[in-house]
């Protein structure tokens, strides 16, 4: 079965891959190793979980602007999800997109769906997000 999700569109682009989605906000400052791509934070439910080539889903990040550093290494280092959506607009997860795609040329999509979209997604459907802000759910 095939859907399809209208998105906000934060940080355009096209990503595909298995969906991890966590059931909190994580912050990648002190939550993402972008060596390893693993959610290092050890209170977080999905500590241990390897975001890199995932489509990460997650309501927003959590904490402090340096997680657009993180976001930026883990896109130089080639961890980084492939694609990012999440139910509440991130400005710093957006701009650490965005500076990933100026200074390497490669960024993860950054999409916002509603709630009632956003409930429908579950770990390990297949999840493309494309240019045009849709976003396609296999199950």
């Amino acid at each position: 079965m095939r859907r399809n999700f209208r998105s906000l569109v934060l940080v355009a682009g096209s990503g595909q891959g298995l969906a991890l989605v966590l059931p909190q906000r994580l912050s990648l400052w002190g939550g993402l190793d972008p060596d390893t791509g693993e959610i290092i934070d050890r209170r977080h439910p999905s500590s241990g979980e390897n975001v890199q080539g995932r489509v990460l889903v997650f309501p927003a990040g959590r904490g402090s602007s340096s997680a657009s550093s993180i976001l930026l290494e883990a896109v130089r280092q080639g961890t980084a999800p492939s694609a990012i959506i999440t139910v509440e607009p991130d400005a710093i997860l957006a701009l650490g997109a965005a500076v990933a795609r100026e200074m390497y040329e490669k960024a993860p999509p950054i999409v916002v769906l509603d709630a009632a979209d956003y409930a429908q997604l579950q770990s390990d459907q297949w999840i493309t997000v494309n240019e045009d802000g849709f976003v396609t759910v296999e199950a």
